[in-house]
C-alpha cells in the first residue's frame, strides 16, 4: 500500500467511527453506561468519540472540564461517575470490541546493511548476514516507546518485519531482508491487519497497559477520522 501523501513524513492515527459505533453499541447494553472521554477520549478525539456513544443511546460521559461542551453539544450528560468499558469503547486487546485506532507511517527510505553492521544509536543491533533495512516514521515523540527496540514489529509489505536498533524520537529502522518495500510504502504499528492486537505485545515489552500506549499515541500525533 502506497503513502496516500508521500510529503507526509509523519505517523497517522487513522480512527475508524463505524468501530467506534459498534463499540459503543456494545457498551450501550448496560443502560447506566458511563462512556469515558476523558484525555480527549483516551486520544481518539472527544468529538468523535461523544457523536458515536450517543448515536447508540448512551446518555453519560465523564470527560475533561475543558471538553464540557462538546460533550453537552453531543447530547451527553456530563456526569462524574467512574466509566466502565475504556476498553471495549476504544477496541483495546481483550476487550472484545474492534480496535479504533490505527497507527501507520510511511517508509521514508531504504537501505543496504551488511554482515556485522551496527543499527541506530549504540549499534544495539548487528546484522549477522546481508539484509536490508527500511527507515519509517515514528519514534518515542510519538509514542512509540524506546523499549520497542530490538523487541516488537511492524507490518509492512504483507508480513510483520522486525523493529532492529534503538528507536529515534521521530523514526525507527525496520528489517525487510529482500521484501519489495519503497519509499512512500505504509508500515502499519498496531491496530489493523497482522498486526490488529500488537497493542498487547507492546504491553508486555513496555510494561505499560494498552490504555497508556494508545492514549500517548493518539495525544501526539495527526489524526484522521475515516469510515
Amino acid at each position: 500500500m502506497t503513502w496516500p501523501n508521500p510529503r507526509r513524513a509523519a505517523p497517522l492515527a487513522r480512527i475508524s467511527r463505524s468501530a467506534l459505533r459498534s463499540n459503543a453499541r456494545l457498551l450501550a447494553a448496560d443502560p447506566g453506561a458511563v462512556a469515558d472521554l476523558r484525555r480527549d477520549a483516551w486520544g481518539h478525539g472527544v468529538g468523535v468519540a461523544a457523536e458515536a456513544v450517543a448515536a447508540e443511546g448512551i446518555r453519560y460521559a465523564n470527560a475533561d472540564r475543558r471538553d464540557a461542551a462538546v460533550v453537552q453539544a453531543a447530547g451527553l450528560e456530563a456526569v462524574e461517575a467512574d466509566p466502565v468499558g475504556g476498553e471495549l469503547l476504544y477496541g483495546l486487546p481483550g476487550s472484545g470490541g474492534t480496535p479504533v485506532l490505527s497507527l501507520a507511517a510511511p517508509v521514508l527510505s531504504t537501505k543496504p546493511l551488511l554482515a556485522g553492521e551496527g543499527v541506530s544509536y549504540g549499534y544495539t543491533h548487528r546484522a549477522t548476514s546481508d539484509t536490508r533495512l527500511a527507515l519509517i516514521a515514528g519514534g518515542y515523540a510519538e509514542g512509540v516507546v524506546r523499549a520497542l527496540g530490538n523487541n516488537a514489529g511492524v507490518e509492512l509489505s504483507g508480513a510483520v518485519r522486525p523493529i532492529v536498533g534503538r528507536v529515534a524520537m521521530d523514526v525507527c529502522v525496520i528489517d525487510i531482508a529482500d521484501a519489495a518495500v519503497d519509499a512512500g510504502d505504509t508500515a502499519v504499528y498496531f491496530g489493523s491487519g497482522l498486526v490488529r492486537d500488537a497493542l498487547a505485545d507492546w504491553s508486555r515489552i513496555t510494561g505499560l497497559t494498552p490504555a497508556e500506549l494508545v492514549c500517548a499515541v493518539g495525544l501526539h500525533v495527526e489524526r484522521e477520522v475515516v469510515a
